[in-house]
C-alpha cells in the first residue's frame, strides 16, 4: 500500500527484456533502478516498491542499486518496458503502521499507460490533459482522486475521452511529471474505491 506522496526519484540503471519482441504474454524482464532514500528505509529483498506507480517487489538489493523482476502483465499495462538506462523515475516505499497518510490509498495496480494530450501553464503551475481509456471512463470523475506515475492527484476536469489534473510547482519539481511532454506514456491507476463501487463489490 502506498499513499501517492512521492519523496524519492530513481535512476532506471538497466532494463532487460526477455522473450518474444514487443508487448505480449511471452514478454518479461528484470530492471535495476539506482533509488533515492535506501539509508533510510533500508529496503530488503521481498519488499515492495512503487516504481512509476507500478508495485514491484524487491529481488535484490546491492548499495543502491535495487533489482526487480517484471512480469508479462505489468509490461503489458504500464510504461515500464518504455523505460532505458538514464531515465528517471519516481520511488515510493511501502507505507509502515503509523506512517500519515496525506495522498489517498495507491495500491500499484495500474490499470493502462495513458498518453499525455497536452500541457497548459495554470498560475503558477500547469494543467495536464491526458486521455482517458474508454473502460475507465466510470471510474473517473471531478474532484476525485487518481495516481498518475504513482502521483496522488485530483481530478480538476473530464472530458470525451480526456481528464485533466492541476500540477502546483512542487509535483512538477519533485517528480518526472516535469519530464512528461504531450505524446509521452504515463501510468494511471484509478482510485481503488471507484473501482470498487463501478464494480458493484462495495
Amino acid at each position: 500500500m502506498f499513499s501517492g506522496l512521492i519523496r524519492y526519484r530513481g535512476t532506471v540503471l538497466s532494463v532487460i527484456l526477455s522473450g518474444v519482441e514487443g508487448r505480449g504474454a511471452n514478454v518479461e524482464g528484470r530492471l535495476i533502478v539506482q533509488c533515492e532514500g535506501v539509508e533510510v528505509e533500508r529496503p530488503q529483498p521481498g519488499d515492495s516498491i512503487a516504481v512509476d506507480g507500478v508495485c514491484l517487489t524487491a529481488t535484490a538489493v546491492d548499495g543502491d542499486a535495487v533489482a526487480f523482476d517484471v512480469v508479462p502483465e505489468t509490461l503489458a499495462c504500464s510504461t515500464l518496458g518504455d523505460r532505458v538506462a538514464g531515465d528517471c523515475v519516481n520511488v515510493e516505499y511501502a507505507l509502515r503502521v503509523g506512517d500519515r497518510l496525506g495522498g489517498h490509498f495507491v495500491y500499484g495496480h495500474v490499470d493502462a499507460a495513458i498518453r499525455v494530450l497536452s500541457r497548459m501553464p495554470e498560475g503558477q503551475g500547469e494543467r495536464m490533459r491526458v486521455e482517458t481509456p474508454p473502460p475507465l471512463a466510470a471510474m473517473i470523475a471531478p474532484k476525485a482522486f487518481i495516481a498518475v506515475d504513482g502521483i496522488s492527484l485530483t481530478v480538476a476536469a473530464i472530458g470525451d475521452g480526456w481528464f485533466e489534473v492541476a500540477l502546483i510547482p512542487e509535483t512538477i519539481a519533485r517528480t518526472t511529471l516535469c519530464a512528461r511532454p504531450p505524446g509521452s506514456r504515463v501510468n494511471l491507476e484509478v482510485d481503488p474505491i471507484a473501482r470498487y463501487v463501478v464494480h458493484g463489490t462495495l
